[in-house]
Formats: C-alpha cells, sequence, structure tokens
C-alpha cells in the first residue's frame, strides 16, 4: 500500500502509529526546552565569572597565537597520528595472518603478542617506551616524545587492526579457500591475492574508525612532554590567561577533523554496499526513492551502478 507520507520500518522495532509519533514529538520538545535551559544556565554562569568577555577570545583572532602554539601542535598531532597508524597497518597485517597461520607455534606467538599489547593502557605503554628509549638512547633526546607516542599508537591500535583482520577473513565464505586451495594454491598464496584484498575492503569503515581513535590518542602524549595540539592549546592558554577559550577551541578543532574522518568512514561503507559501485569506493552512490513500507535493506537504500549510457530493455524484441 503506497502512501505519500509512509514511515519505513527497521530490523529493530515497528514503524509508531499516531499515538507514538505524538507522544515522539511531546518528548522532544521537552527534551530541547530542558537542554536550552541547561545552556541558558551555563552562558549565563560563564559570563558572570567573565570567561565569555572578549578579551579571551580576542588571542584567537592574532595569527601569531596561532602560528606560535596551535598549528605546531596540530601538526605533531598529524604527524604522530599518520606516522602510528601506517606503522599500525603495517603490524596489523603481518600479525593478524600470523595468527591464521597453519604453523601452530606461529599462531600462539602472534596471538600473545596482540592480546598482550590490547590489554596494556595505552599511556602506560607510551611511558614505558620513553622510559626504555632514554635509558638506552636508542633515539636521539629531540625525538624521545614523538617515537614514545608512535610506538605506543603502533602496538595499540596494531593489535587491535590484527584483530579486525583476522576477523574479516574468518568472515569470508568457507568455499573460497576450498576452491584455491584445489587449485593448488598455497596457504599464503590464498592470503595474498583470495582473501586479503577482499577482507580489507570490508574493513576500510573499521580501519577508517581506527584513525579516529589513534588521533585522539595522541593527546596522551602531553603526560610525556610531546608537543601536540591540546599540549599547545594549554600552553596558549597559560600565555594569554584564557584556558577555557583555548580548550574550546583546540576542542572545535579535533571535533572537526574527527568528524571529517567519520564521514569518510560512512561514505566508505555506503559505497561497499552499492553492489558494483564499490569498484570506485569515492563515486556517488545512487539512492533510491525512499516511498512505501518496508525493511530498509541493501536492494531498498541503495541502487546498484549502471555505466553512462544505460539503457534498461523491458521487452527483449527491442
Amino acid at each position: 500500500m503506497a502512501t505519500s507520507n509512509a514511515v519505513r520500518a527497521t530490523v529493530l522495532y515497528d514503524a509508531p502509529g499516531p499515538k507514538a509519533i505524538q507522544r515522539n514529538r511531546i518528548y522532544t520538545v521537552i527534551t530541547i526546552a530542558l537542554m536550552a535551559l541547561a545552556l541558558w544556565w551555563v552562558l549565563s554562569t560563564l559570563g558572570e565569572k567573565g570567561q565569555l568577555d572578549a578579551a579571551k577570545w580576542r588571542p584567537f583572532l592574532d595569527g601569531n597565537t596561532w602560528k606560535t602554539y596551535i598549528l605546531p601542535g596540530l601538526w605533531g598531532t598529524v604527524k604522530a597520528a599518520v606516522t602510528s597508524i601506517i606503522f599500525a597497518i603495517v603490524f596489523g597485517v603481518v600479525f593478524g595472518l600470523g595468527r591464521l597461520s597453519e604453523n601452530r607455534l606461529v599462531r600462539g606467538f602472534c596471538a600473545v603478542i596482540v592480546e598482550f599489547f590490547r590489554a596494556i593502557p595505552v599511556l602506560l605503554l607510551m611511558i614505558f617506551a620513553y622510559q626504555l628509549f632514554a635509558l638506552y638512547k636508542m633515539v636521539p633526546p629531540s625525538g624521545l616524545a614523538f617515537w614514545a607516542v608512535v610506538v605506543a599508537l603502533t602496538l595499540y591500535n596494531g593489535s587491535v587492526i590484527a584483530e579486525i583482520l583476522r576477523a574479516g577473513i574468518n568472515s569470508l565464505p568457507k568455499g573460497q579457500t576450498e576452491a584455491s586451495r584445489a587449485l593448488g594454491m598455497s596457504h599464503w598464496q590464498t592470503m595474498w591475492t583470495i582473501l586479503l584484498p577482499q577482507s580489507v575492503a570490508a574493513m576500510l569503515p573499521a580501519l577508517i574508525a581506527q584513525m579516529v581513535i589513534a588521533l585522539k590518542d595522541t593527546a596522551l602524549g602531553y603526560q610525556i612532554g610531546y608537543v601536540e595540539v591540546v599540549r599547545s592549546g594549554i600552553q596558549s592558554a597559560s600565555a594569554n590567561q584564557n584556558f577555557l577559550a583555548s580548550l574550546f577551541v583546540v576542542g572545535v578543532i579535533m571535533i572537526l577533523i574527527n568528524f571529517a574522518l567519520t564521514a569518510l568512514a560512512e561514505r566508505v561503507e555506503r559505497q561497499l554496499r552499492a553492489g558494483r559501485a564499490r569498484r570506485n569506493i569515492f563515486a556517488k552512490v545512487p539512492e533510491a526513492a525512499g516511498a512505501g513500507v518496508g525493511l530498509d535493506t541493501k536492494d531498498t537504500v541503495n541502487v546498484d551502478w549502471k555505466a553512462p549510457g544505460y539503457k534498461q530493455i523491458e521487452n527483449p524484441d527491442e
């Protein structure tokens, strides 16, 4: 039954009826009113304390504040995050495939390494790496904090990526492994040429989400003296005596970066669900109109990709 303003059901709950819709609207209005009241109270309290004065925010209109504090800290955050995620991907692929090895010793060793570094807090890894590098002079003094942050993030995120990779490969149909082995391919040939490419495509959203975690965890480097965006924001606040404004600006910067990465992850995930369009993960995915009542599935949310100039033939005689 088609309706002009249909409500689509989901697999989690039935479509709400007229009374449920009315109650939801009332709850929404009450929630918005309470949130507005709480926001007014917070802003009024901050105003009484002088935290909203223009003088507190004026330093961020000065280019020297950005060149001296914010931008160097932002560069430190991005540099540590990008370096660690590259190493983490390599670590994750090696130990993820190692956990799927046919050799029991290799499989057990990789499992111990992955579970060990997944269980240790990242901050503890940073402090340990910093002390280790300083004690044995393994890196130059100027790079102690940077490499401690990178190593800690690599070990933790690499262990998580290894588990993601293992789960992605195990989720593939067993028939592909059986068919490749029947063709005479070895275990590692099957992994590298058949299973790994498919699992990487399926894991892209999870990998991008792990990049968000790595980016946020670079702020823990503050504890060992690494200059990242949070530390530089604190330094700016100390110089200008505007802690609230500085932390607010730093928070907005982190939100914008993480929002961009999250949007990319969602885009990749939608693209990978779009059938043949997954060959180009950055192409636009056409969506079907939401008319009608029923479950939102892959077949109704996304339209299969068609080449430019494609014409559907309804009558074979045409």
